[in-house]
Formats: C-alpha cells, structure tokens, sequence
C-alpha cells in the first residue's frame, strides 16, 4: 500500500526547501510567495534497519524497500478555500494523501519574509486549520443540500445516516473543530472515505528550525510541541538546511555528520516514523534469493488482507502463511535454523499481521 503525505504551510515557511532536501529534487525554492505553483512529488525509502540485515544475509539480486511519497503544495495563506493565492487548486491535492504534514516557521530571520510580517507558529496552524475546514463546510453543506429531501420524504435509512453524519461534520466545522476530533461508526466511516474531507486527515506538525536550535531548542518549538499534544497529534523538530546538507552525503557521512551535531535521526527519518505511528502502519517481509522486500501495512490487517497487498490473487486464494519473526531469524542466523528450534508458523486466515513478520504466502487460484 503506497502512503501519501502532502507537506503544507504558509509561504517562505521552508517547507520547499525541506521537500528539496528529502527528495533531492532541483524544484523551486525562493523567497518569495508561490515559488511553488504545482505540487511536486518525490518518493523517498523508509529507513527500516532490518532491511540491511535481510540483505546481508541474503545478498538478493534485487532489494525493495518500502517507500513513502511526498507531494509538496504551494504555500497556502487565509482565503486559500475562496481561491486566494490559487488556493483552491491546492486544496484539491491535499485531497488525494493519507497524512498532513504542516511545516511552521520557528525561527527568526530578517532577511526571510513572513507573509504575517511577524513569527507567532500558533497563528499559522491556525490559519492552515481554518483554510482546510473552510473548504470541508462547502462540501459538506452541499451534501447535506443533496441528501436532506431524499431523507426528509423517503425515509431510506442509508439517506439518513449519511445526512445525519454531514449534519454532525458540519455543527463540528461551525465551532472550528475539524472532522477528525468527532467519532465515527464504521458504516460512517466507509461513507466517509469517498469525500477526501481535509480537516478529517491525520495531522502532524514539522517544526522548521535554525540549526542553533537544533539541540537547545526554543520557545516556538515548545509551543508547537504543546499545541501538538492537546491535538492528539506529533510534532516533528526538522531543520530544513541541516537536511538539505544530508541529501548531498552518502550512508556513512551522513552518520558522521549527525553524530557532529549531537543527533542520532535525521528530521526525515523522524518524520517518517511518527507518520507511520500516526496513521497505525507496520512493516512485513517476504525474503529469498531473488529479492528481499518490505511491505506496509496496517496495524490490525489480517494475514490475508496483507497477502492480498503483494497481490489480489494471493488474498483470494489464501491457504495459510508460513511465518517467523526478524528477531527469531536474527538470533538462529537462518530460516532453517528457525525451523528447527520450532520457531516458524503456520498461520491462517485469523493471524492478525505483527510488525517484523516475515512472511511466505501458501494460496490456490
């Protein structure tokens, strides 16, 4: 399963310039508003250490990892939903990802603008969150506009949930509560998922810092962090230059250079992790001679909701899967050894998928 995230924030905020370093892409980034005007993509690997081991230990022809896409949209400002700034064509991508990556500023500089004219990062979040709920109430309100006859006259109980649904998004939105702080039924949830609703996307927030701060902190970081906290939410320390410097240098200076700054993660592979703790992602392997690869999944997917991911055959066909764990394999050395410490498994179609499972899939078509 391919995850999506789109970064977003206001103008000159470093969020082209963080999307320049994680994907190492030439796109634009200058200082001044709408430098950006189309979203740019770029896929970057999610860094997963087992995945080393695996090939080390296998020396496949080809390694997979698992990959994560970026889609940087323009910088958004107020009455981006009404079309400022060609807000309304950004909005539109930010439709189409799993996760919101919202970069702030958190930092001071005189020589960078801020279309505010002064750094409050509270004040920005807040102008992204009432853009995205802004465009939410139109679709929602013409929802409502839609379905409210068909229920009132008909009295069709599906019509009904889903008016009932809307009404409640929308009393939500009316208070500034975005879509994804309500609960939902699961019959609501599958209504849901045709409507891209933007405030209902996971959210977490980039804080982009100088690289002074980078170990001491400072006060925008901690009240990002707050406000992150009471939102249920992650927030991600990331200094946008330091990151650009790590795209130009290879496995092993990369390393050297963030055990210089005193820092073990890069703001990418922070930023990766919380994604996937945020949206509830986990990672299975299928390993052989051919090729090593990583797989995401959700956490909660059966075996063979997850077989079904390598392909739709696997999961129609589903007979058993033959697991054993990374750690198991790690500690006997190799599957063989697994086997005959009786670590490996048979599973079947009631085995909920764990993290690190590696997997071989029995299926009849």
């Amino acid at each position: 399963m391919g995850l999506k995230a789109g970064i977003v924030g206001l103008p000159n905020v470093g969020k082209s310039t963080m999307f320049n370093a994680i994907t190492k892409k030439n796109i634009l980034a200058a200082n001044y508003p709408f430098a950006t005007i189309d979203p740019n993509v770029g896929v970057v690997i999610v860094p997963d250490k087992r995945m080393l081991k695996l090939e080390e230990m296998y020396i496949p022809e080809r390694t997979i990892p698992a990959t994560y896409e970026f889609i940087d949209i323009a910088g958004l400002i107020k009455g981006a939903s009404k079309g400022e700034g060609l807000g309304n064509k950004f909005l539109t991508h930010i439709r189409e990802v799993d996760a919101i990556c919202e970069v702030v500023r958190c930092f001071d500089d005189d020589n960078i603008i801020h279309v505010e004219n002064t750094i409050n990062p509270i004040r920005d979040i807040e102008t992204l969150e009432i853009e995205l709920m802004l465009s939410d109430i139109e679709i929602v309100q013409a929802r409502i506009a839609k379905v409210e006859k068909k229920a009132i006259t008909t009295k069709d109980k599906e019509t009904m949930i889903e008016l009932e649904l809307f009404t409640k998004i929308k009393d939500a939105l009316d208070k500034n509560i975005p879509a994804r702080k309500l609960e939902y039924t699961s019959e609501e949830e599958k209504i849901l998922k045709s409507f891209g609703l933007l405030s209902l996307k996971p959210v977490i927030y980039v804080a982009n810092i100088k690289e002074d701060d980078l170990i001491t902190g400072n006060k925008y970081i901690d009240l990002v962090k707050e406000y992150a906290i009471n939102n249920n939410s992650e927030c991600v320390v990331m200094c946008a230059k330091i990151e650009s410097e790590l795209s130009e240098l290879n496995e092993y200076d990369k390393l050297s250079f963030l055990k210089e700054l005193g820092i073990e993660d890069s703001g990418l592979d922070l930023l990766i992790r919380a994604t996937y703790k945020l949206l509830g992602l986990a990672t299975f392997f299928t390993v052989g001679s051919d090729e090593v690869k990583a797989w995401t999944f959700k956490v909660g997917m059966k075996a063979p909701e997850c077989a079904g991911i390598i392909h739709t055959d696997f999961e129609r066909g589903f007979i058993r899967a033959e697991v054993m764990t990374y750690e198991d394999l790690i500690q006997y050395g190799s599957e063989l050894k697994v086997k005959e410490a009786g670590k490996t498994r048979l599973e079947g179609k009631e085995y909920i998928m764990k993290d690190g499972d590696i997997c071989h899939f029995r299926f009849n078509v």
